[in-house]
């Protein structure tokens, strides 16, 4: 079908390229003999017989010449209803040949043609081949509007940013037929720009008219069309934009302008990580390919959704190998299937297993004998965790300790955990758990060759169970959407920027270290489901409620991401800091890791008693504790 398909537009192109070129042909032949007309004062009885053969002889080759120059010039691959600068240039070139050609050809002719004949038969050549195709999109152009004045169009938008990304946007609203909108003003924050027009569209005002500018011109949708902004002047405008009840919607970013890709079709809706209102992490890809090409990957929790986001991204670093490892097997087939679809020439194993299976993550190091792991796989929900302690111990700690101790043994070069800021002084048992998991890395880092490495980020949007697929579910079902507290705040980054930090993770480190985002300001998770509400085109409390459980067991009002004792240190990314490992006895940590996985193996009713003696900052209540034993 797709064969088919590409046949015919091929056919189209085809029938449309010949056309051009006998309009071309006409051109010629109309332009050379108008320059005769001129030369003698639109007479033709004027005109000499021998300038009359002269032309009916030489116009063939000219034709030849000219349809084989603007084909070599690709004059007859352009969409010129979309034409610009770039055809323009191609018409000027190929003009600068054909008069080396036409020269060339006058002189091995030697025709005896009035000089006036050849000047004004090139100059008017060039305004009737030129003049056909700019006409065709001007024509096209007024058209076009004309019928969008016609009827009510089903969108009326306002375009944000008057720059060159708003108007490539404008100009391919304007030239097809496919559209059913109209663009009715821009907004730009440029006061130079007020009161000036683009491609037609007048340009009305700044940021702070939108709201008055939506009322006065019936607007139903926004576009926001400024690749290149920082991350709080972008949030600033959407949440002016978000109150005004239209759809909203915005190009994909700067490299999308770079690489010519801004188009109707690369129009994405604003989400919910458009009004975070901080600057995307950067980082240097070349370094991380250099790490990690040609190189044996392992991911443990490879399906989750930071795992599988680790495949994706390291699958185009080109590794010799890249192991999925995930007790899921649904989740690693998933992935496994988009990457064999991707990277065909990828070699890929997925395998199933769980980390509290010391033999079967022995038996899988042994084997591929990875370079680099990346240790994901863990239990993450903080409300599960809360009601069975014991599973969070037993495969957050001990399935970290045991990976750990495994990739020491056959000489895995890294190691980076996957840890998370409710490790922070921690008030329930996931983030204690992950705390741990913290001090078996430095541990590890000072007892064996492999550098043992931990990243420490927020809350992941969109990951599974996070708190956005979770409002989307309740705004989709007709509400309410829950939130704990009105004043819970939370620190955000999307699953790109968590992967690009542990990414880039591997390449910094040299072990023992906590790597930190800047996750810049945190924000209400409140603000959010208002937010994410509008965004779905609802009112708050109106045509979505709100509701408001109350905290749940372990869960804070806010998180911190360094503790205080950790300090910080920068890394070459600005957004990237490193906080330094507190000391402790690791032979006493030791021996505590033991007495703490019989604990949970032996589903102690104590076990969150026994991990606040083990870690000092996790904020639980004790109670009078036991012996480990029991």
């Amino acid at each position: 079908m797709g064969e088919q398909k590409k046949r015919k537009l091929d056919h189209v192109w085809v029938k449309r390229a010949i056309a051009l070129a006998f309009i071309d042909a006409l051109s010629v032949l109309a332009a050379y003999l108008a320059a005769l007309f001129l030369r003698f004062d639109f007479i033709f009885s004027a005109i000499p017989r021998e300038y009359l053969d002269g032309y009916v002889w030489s116009m063939p080759y000219w034709v030849i010449i000219t349809i084989v120059v603007f084909y070599g010039f690709r004059l007859y691959h352009s969409i010129w209803r979309f034409a610009g600068m770039a055809e323009f240039k191609a018409m000027v070139q190929a003009y600068m040949v054909l008069l080396v050609l036409y020269i060339a050809g006058m002189l091995f002719m030697k025709l005896h043609m009035p000089k006036s004949y050849y000047f004004m038969g090139y100059m008017i050549s060039i305004m009737l081949t030129a003049g056909s195709r700019f006409a065709y999109r001007l024509l096209r152009s007024y058209f076009n509007r004309e019928r969008q004045n016609e009827g009510e169009p089903a969108d009326r938008v306002m375009v944000i940013g008057g720059g060159q990304a708003g108007q490539t946007l404008i100009k391919e609203m304007m030239t097809s037929n496919h559209l059913n909108t109209k663009v009715c003003c821009i907004i730009d924050d440029n006061p130079n720009k007020k009161g000036r027009v683009l491609e037609g569209v007048p340009i009305v005002g700044n940021r702070y008219d939108i709201v008055d500018k939506v009322k006065e011109y019936k607007i139903t949708r926004i576009i926001y069309a400024i690749p290149a902004t920082t991350g709080a002047n972008r949030k600033a405008i959407l949440n002016l934009c978000k109150d005004t009840g239209c759809k909203m919607q915005t190009i994909p970013g700067v490299y999308q302008l770079l690489n010519e890709e801004v188009s109707v079709t690369k129009l994405r809706d604003v989400e919910i990580t458009d009004l975070l209102g901080r600057a995307q992490v950067k980082v240097n890809n070349d370094e991380i390919l250099h790490v990690l090409k040609n190189q044996v990957v392992m991911v443990t929790g490879g399906g989750g959704s930071i795992g599988s986001e680790l495949c994706r991204q390291i699958a185009k670093a080109e590794p010799r190998t890249l192991i999925i490892f995930d007790i899921y097997e649904n989740n690693a087939y998933d992935i496994q299937q988009e990457l064999r679809r991707k990277y065909p020439e990828l070699h890929l194993e997925t395998l199933i297993g769980s980390v509290r299976n010391t033999r079967r993550v022995n038996s899988v190091i042994e084997k591929y004998r990875p370079a680099v792991i990346f240790h994901a796989a863990a239990h993450k929900h903080v409300p599960l965790m809360e009601d069975s302690p014991n599973e969070a111990i037993k495969n957050n700690v001990e399935g970290t300790y045991k990976v750990a101790q495994a990739a020491a043994k056959y000489g895995v070069k890294k190691f980076v955990l996957i840890s998370t800021d409710k490790a922070v002084n921690p008030t329930n048992i996931m983030g204690a758990s992950k705390r741990l998991c913290e001090m078996v890395v430095q541990m590890m880092n000072r007892q064996s060759d492999t550098d043992f490495v931990a990243v420490r980020f927020g809350n992941v949007l969109g990951s599974n169970g996070s708190v956005i697929p979770l409002f989307k579910k309740q705004i989709a079902e007709g509400g309410p959407v829950t939130v704990t507290d009105k004043r819970i705040i939370r620190y955000f980054m999307t699953i790109p920027e968590a992967v690009s930090l542990v990414l880039q993770a591997a390449y910094y480190a040299h072990g023992g270290e906590i790597f930190v985002l800047d996750m810049g300001e945190p924000v209400k998770i409140d603000d959010m489901a208002r937010n994410l509400i509008r965004l779905s085109g609802y009112v708050p409390d109106e045509d979505i409620k709100i509701e408001y459980t109350g905290l749940r067991p372990g869960e804070k009002l806010y998180e911190e991401l360094l503790m205080d004792e950790e300090g910080m240190t920068e890394t070459e990314n600005e957004l990237i800091f490193i906080g330094k490992p507190i000391e402790m006895d690791d032979e006493d940590f030791r021996e505590k890791l033991k007495l703490l996985d019989e604990a949970s193996r032996m589903e102690s009713d104590k076990i969150k008693e026994i991990v606040s003696e083990i870690v000092p900052t996790y904020q639980y209540k004790k109670k009078e504790l036991t012996n480990f034993s029991n």
